[in-house]
Formats: C-alpha cells, structure tokens, sequence
C-alpha cells in the first residue's frame, strides 16, 4: 500500500519553502535565501501544520529586517499577482502565504503600525485568506479594524470580501476567539448577502450558522430580514438559509424548520429500522429504514450517533446530515447510509463497546437502536 502523504506535507514543504524565498530575494536581493531555507526545512520533521506556520514567521524575522515597515513592504512586493478576481469559487490561494499574514499579526498589531498592518493583510488576503490575522486586529482595535471591514466588504476582489465574514465569525474553526458583540459584523453581512460570489455567500452562511449556536432568534430574524429584501436571487437566497440553518434543524427548531417550508410535526412514519447488533472498528456501519407519508411531506431525515467514552458511559452525540426528499401522502422511500466507524478521528476517539443509533425527521425523534463496536 502506497505511503499515505500528510497534508501538511503537500502545503509546506521545501520547494514551497524555497518558492518565497526566491520571491524575496527578487525584491530584497541581501535576503539570505538557502540560510533561510535550511532553517526552515531543519524543524518541518518536527512540526504539525500550524507550528510550521509560526516557525516560518520565526525565520522571516531572523532573516528580513528589523524595521517592521521595511519588512512589510518587502513581503507585499514579494507576493505573485492577486487571485484571479473573476472566479467565483474554491480559489483558496497558496498556503504557504499564510505565514507572511501572522507575521503582520505577531509584529505590527499595533497602534503605530495599525494602518500600515490592515493595507498589509489587505494585499496579503488576494493570495491567501488572512481571516485569522484579521483577529488579532479585532480583538486589539476592534472599532477601527470593524470601520476597515465594513469599507473593505464592498470591494471588488471576492476575497477581500470574503474575509470581511469569514473573519468576523464568532466560532471560526482553528482560530482564536474574538470578543466583539455578535450584532457587530452585522452590517458588514447586510452588504455581503447579496454577493455574486458562492465564496461569499458561503461564508456569510457559516457566519449565520455560527450566530445561530449562541442565539438561534438573532439568525432566524436576520435571514427573514434579508429574504424579504428580495437583494439575492432566489435561488442562492434560499442556499444561504439552507446553510446558515443546519444547526437549527439538527436541533429541531421549529422556526428553521418553517423558514425551510417543513412541519416540525410531520405526520410521517418509519418502519424496518435496521441496524446490525456488531461493527468491526474503522469499518462501516451500515443502517437502514423506510418512511411512509401519512399526508404530502417535506421531509429533513437525520442521524444521531450517541458515543460511548473510555468509561463506557454515553456522554455525547453528534447529529448527521442524512437526506431532504419530497413524499406525495401514501408513498414511502428506503434510506440506506454507511458511515465510517474511524477509531481516530479529528475531533474525537471512538471506543469500543456500546452506541446508539437514533433517527430524526424534521427535528423528531424516530426511534433508537443499540450496536457495539468491537
């Protein structure tokens, strides 16, 4: 079998490392390029994707020069042409630019240098998103960094406006915490909702979907608000609410269920629930069941999975998206899911022993089956 390849390993490696380094020297002919290769490479073995980041920021430092503003101005003239601005999706840019972001974060989050930082990451995110950097500003100059943002929303590159949800999201994944009220970004949204952009709208999306954990009534009336305004079309309005609902439904709200035209009461009914009593661990645990309309239905069909800890007590559950599907009263349809049973994981570990499998629809509880994962 084929020796598996660490995305770590794909987005930071020595050409990439070497890459930056020739863009510097081109502008900065005194850069030490192979010192600064070899310093970089020596501790990759060593380290896992995000420490590679923070120790490439390190040797920037050693070998770029001390003045912050020289430094800054070195690296924005360093970067290759923008993205290109007429895509609309899944252009993420070059990972290895995102060093050159925390530099600015780590050196220039300052009051002195805080305009030159923000035109700094303002380049920088045209390469590669610099939605976690942005975060050090917001935290330390929130009204001015938020001033920036809501400027920047309405620019013409989608990745600058982008950023200005991505980064100002409440719960953004691998990030660190920000400490504005959720209700500030808010008008930066109202500009972005409308975007052409399925990056953007995206992001505006999982911003919502991250409102909607802390307070579910601020989401729903932000997205009815934006609906009535008619400013998106149609069609990717109601992707936007889609998206930005997904939590609610997995909890069974019953507001998102009506904003996505479904009954938090369906008058539905699920028969031959089959779920094997044994699952091999890292193997797939295969179910099934059948449900019948009583009346026309929207359905939302969902799976939850409570997990067993190291005590053999089932502490937690996770619900999993399963299928949408239209019913005329009286018909039926099968659902059949596989779901991977990986003892590691990258925000949990399975143990084996006792779990439960539950069916939801429309945010309702359908039943429960026990099986055991040996």
């Amino acid at each position: 079998m084929a020796e598996k390849i660490l995305l770590k390993d794909i987005l930071f490696n020595k050409p990439k490392v070497l890459q930056i380094a020739s863009e510097i020297r081109r502008v900065y002919p005194s850069f030490k390029t192979k010192a600064f290769v070899d310093d970089v490479v020596l501790k990759f073995l060593d380290l896992e994707l995000k420490a590679r980041i923070s120790w490439i920021v390190e040797c920037l430092k050693k070998y770029l020069p001390s003045d912050y503003k020289r430094a800054v101005d070195i690296l924005v003239k360093a970067l290759p042409a923008p993205n290109n601005p007429e895509l609309s999706d899944d252009d993420f840019g070059d990972f290895i630019y995102a060093p050159y972001a925390e530099y600015v974060a780590r050196n220039g989050c300052t009051k002195k240098y805080l305009q030159l930082s923000l035109n700094t990451l303002y380049e920088m995110t045209q390469r590669f998103s610099v939605e976690d950097a942005i975060r050090y500003f917001l935290n330390a100059f929130p009204s001015k960094t938020i001033k920036g943002l809501s400027k920047w929303s309405k620019d013409e590159h989608y990745h600058v406006r982008r950023l200005c949800s991505e980064g100002t999201r409440p719960k953004l994944p691998w990030s660190q915490k920000i400490n504005i009220p959720i209700t500030a970004p808010l008008p930066i949204l109202d500009n972005l909702f409308s975007d052409k952009t399925r990056f953007v709208t995206r992001s505006v999306a999982n911003h919502i979907n991250d409102i909607s954990k802390i307070d579910p009534d601020l989401a729903i009336d932000t997205l009815t608000k934006w609906r009535k305004s008619g400013k998106q079309k149609p069609q990717e309005m109601e992707y936007i609410v889609r998206h930005s609902l997904r939590t609610l439904v997995k909890q069974g709200n019953s507001e998102a269920m009506r904003m996505l035209g479904v009954s938090h009461e369906p008058r539905v009914s699920v028969a031959n629930f089959k779920v094997p009593k044994m699952v091999k661990m890292n193997t797939a645990l295969e179910f099934s069941f059948d449900i019948k309309a009583d009346e026309d239905a929207d359905i939302i069909a969902d799976y939850i999975i409570y997990f067993q800890n190291k005590l053999g007590k089932l502490n937690s559950k996770k619900v999993f998206k399963l299928k949408r599907v239209s019913l005329a009263k009286g018909k039926s349809t099968v659902l059949i899911k596989r779901h991977m049973l990986r003892e590691h994981m990258t925000t949990r570990k399975l143990f084996r022993g006792k779990h439960e499998l539950g069916i939801q629809i429309n945010g309702k509880s359908f039943g429960k089956k026990t099986f055991l994962i040996v």
